[in-house]
């Protein structure tokens, strides 16, 4: 995952021929074509030929392309979506994995600029570029780990002061000592309670209570009556 800088054909048919799939921000520029529709042409021209989606979607223009250099050829998607910086504007993101939703490539990389905030406070404050001066690999390794492990600690221990969304964690522990219950489950508990109220009138025997209870289920619809029957 990359932006527009490492966006090229030959680095798309690289990576893909190293065994992993790319979703990277495409150029804008007429400098760089894709095989569509038989004819290779820029984004800006598979943009104007298209018709966009209307309302809130969110992405304007889906489109099936190929990337080429020389005789290798490599299918891709390309996903238009709106700037949110600039709402007459458009960006165009590229993937190589042809399996992938036009949302979940839109997902997939807006979790990159996570990871642009991660690497610019490891080289802005945990100084990553300027701690280590050694030459060899395995100190740069270490160096690199020893960084990225700070900022562990120093992000779980901002979670635990000052993020609230800690507190989401006791929801789902009270959720898992609650179980749901499905809808026949609750009807059936209804009907033992309501069997047992009926019990403690001294008035009414168990045979007037079981074809009172019989009467009542085959009021109930037949889907729920069924699945009453199968508890049972």
């Amino acid at each position: 995952m990359f932006d527009t800088w490492f966006c090229s054909p030959a680095s798309l048919l690289s990576i893909h021929a190293l065994g992993y799939e790319v979703v990277a921000m495409a150029k804008k520029t007429e400098k760089i074509h894709y095989l569509h529709e038989g004819v290779m042409q820029d984004v800006k021209a598979i943009y104007r030929k298209h018709k966009k989606r209307r309302g809130r979607s969110k992405y304007l223009l889906s489109v099936e392309a190929a990337v080429r250099k020389g005789n290798e050829s490599l299918p891709v998607r390309l996903v238009f979506v709106r700037n949110r910086n600039n709402r007459k504007d458009w960006l165009v993101l590229v993937t190589t994995d042809m399996h992938l939703t036009e949302e979940e490539v839109i997902r997939i990389y807006g979790t990159r600029w996570g990871i642009e905030v991660f690497f610019k406070v490891c080289k802005s404050y945990l100084r990553l570029e300027k701690d280590c001066r050694a030459v060899s690999y395995d100190a740069m390794t270490a160096h690199v780990s020893i960084v990225f492990t700070r900022y562990r600690f120093l992000t779980v221990e901002q979670r635990e002061s000052k993020d609230e969304r800690r507190l989401g964690e006791l929801f789902y522990l009270l959720m898992d000592e609650l179980p749901d219950i499905c809808l026949a489950e609750a009807v059936r508990l209804l009907v033992s309670l309501f069997a047992e109220r009926l019990q403690e009138r001294t008035m009414l025997d168990e045979q007037k209570v079981q074809a009172q209870l019989e009467g009542f289920l085959s009021e109930l619809p037949s889907l729920v009556s069924k699945k009453l029957q199968k508890c049972a």
